[in-house]
């Protein structure tokens, strides 16, 4: 089915859904590498104008990737919730837009409808928001999970400490560990992406992690974040595995690439819940993702890297994980070109997440030659913050030195936390504070608890 909409004198038609939402999204350099990108600026508003009035239940009707031939579809169409979709099931986008933006959509309200509204509502919803409207509505979504500790709770925002090294020496693991726990940051998850694909290595780190969180009694989680058959095949071994990880996108094809299916995740899932590891809560799946990894994998199927992104999301909601990272600028400048684009991104995946009961954290950071710098993820952090971003990274002087991309530094949180009042996961803050690292505010404390703990892990490295 054609679309069409008018901008003065000139008339513009768009041949299918996905042409539509390709040509309404704001301007990346992915999207234009595919060829998908609005070629003015008049017929990017004459594409939002006609995605404006478009039904909502449009979505539920035409498939932008054949049920037959994508099993993320199938997974959309057949998990959607209609009773849910009832809600909003007569409004049209620009109409969603406002009632999304008004006090009718409150925290619980929006809670019970995120079942009912698919990865495809979400992004063509966003394209049509300015970066307030992102903000303001993804603040009011809150997505809580738990493991060891309850995450997402309002006013919070917890941080993954990510101590990799190029090596996996396990003294400069510790090191970048001890660094950032007594910072305050560890409470999403300690975790490491390993520089080898060794299993007996990745299984050395799981049982360095496991032991050092079970010396101090750490209210956190730990991952190392290898395939999920790696994942699947260490649990079997007896290793002791917290989270299970894997990288996803919003494809069939694209997951393909990534040597990963539906069922795959489901016996990731499976294997994780068997070991019974979390004292609080049972979210055992910890997933990646970020805009252009379908077209970097020649599978996006003409759809723009936005939505896909999106589509990605559907994948993640259905293993109800702990933690969901949009690693935003990582891919490089052919798909997200600046800071700008890098900021939007950030925030179009955040609020489209969140809007769909997924618990999104992000990765802020970019490729040393992409057009942006830190000032840019000074931006994001505090745009991010203020949108109630579950999580952040938290990397020793914000260079991974293992992965080479910018990212957040340990010092990052503690302005953000300083600036907006975020607290860390509440287990997590008790422990802070009988460890004498913060004092009974959050703040860091004047005491010896950064240097005792300092101490204990230099007696274990040795």
């Amino acid at each position: 089915m054609a679309y069409r909409a008018a901008v003065g004198r000139q008339s513009y038609v768009f041949a299918d859904l996905k042409t539509l939402l390709a040509k309404a999204t704001p301007l990346r350099s992915g999207d234009q590498l595919a060829g998908l990108a609005a070629g003015s600026m008049e017929e990017m508003m004459a594409a939002r104008m006609a995605l404006a009035d478009l039904p909502l239940r449009t979505f539920l009707d035409e498939a932008l990737i054949p049920y037959e031939e994508d099993e993320v579809t199938r997974l959309i169409v057949d998990s959607h919730d209609a009773a849910a979709f009832k809600l909003i099931a007569s409004l049209t986008v620009g109409g969603f837009r406002d009632w999304l933006c008004s006090d009718a959509a409150t925290t619980p309200v929006l809670a019970r409808l995120a079942p009912g509204i698919t990865p495809e509502m979400a992004a063509a919803v966003s394209k049509l928001m300015r970066n307030q409207d992102l903000i303001l509505v993804a603040r009011k979504c809150r997505v809580v999970t738990r493991f060891r500790n309850t995450l997402g709770l309002p006013g919070a925002m917890a941080v993954r400490l990510q101590p990799n090294h190029p090596t996996d020496d396990v003294a400069g693991i510790l090191a970048s560990t001890m660094d950032g726990l007594s910072y305050g940051c560890g409470d999403a998850v300690i975790g490491i992406n390993p520089a080898s694909d060794s299993m007996s290595t990745i299984g050395d780190l799981l049982r360095l992690l496991d032991a050092l969180i079970a010396r101090f009694e750490i209210p956190t989680q730990a991952c190392v974040l290898t395939h999920v058959t790696s994942s699947v095949a260490l649990i079997e071994q007896g290793v002791p595995v917290d989270l299970v990880f894997q990288s996803v996108a919003g494809t069939q094809a694209a997951n393909a690439s990534f040597g990963v299916t539906l069922a795959l995740l489901q016996e990731g899932l499976e294997a994780g819940r068997s070991l019974k590891r979390g004292t609080v809560g049972d979210n055992v799946m910890y997933f990646e993702t970020g805009q252009g990894a379908a077209l970097s994998a020649n599978a996006h199927h003409g759809v723009d890297q936005q939505t896909v992104e999106a589509r990605a999301y559907a994948v993640c909601r259905a293993y109800e994980p702990l933690l969901v990272n949009t690693v935003v600028g990582f891919i490089g400048p052919e798909y997200l070109y600046d800071g700008k684009q890098i900021i939007r991104a950030g925030l179009e995946d955040h609020f489209c997440g969140k809007l769909m009961g997924v618990p999104m954290g992000c990765d802020i950071c970019y490729t040393n030659h992409a057009e942006a710098d830190q000032d840019d993820m000074d931006t994001l952090l505090t745009l991010l913050g203020t949108a109630g971003v579950n999580f952040i990274m938290g990397i020793p002087g914000a260079d991974d030195v293992m992965l080479n991309y910018q990212s957040t530094s340990f010092h990052d949180q503690l302005y953000i936390r300083e600036v907006l009042g975020l607290k860390r996961a509440p287990e997590f803050e008790a422990w802070l504070r009988r460890m004498d690292i913060t004092d009974p505010a959050g703040k860091l404390s004047a005491g010896q608890g950064g240097q005792a703990l300092l101490a204990a892990m230099q007696d274990r490295a040795a």
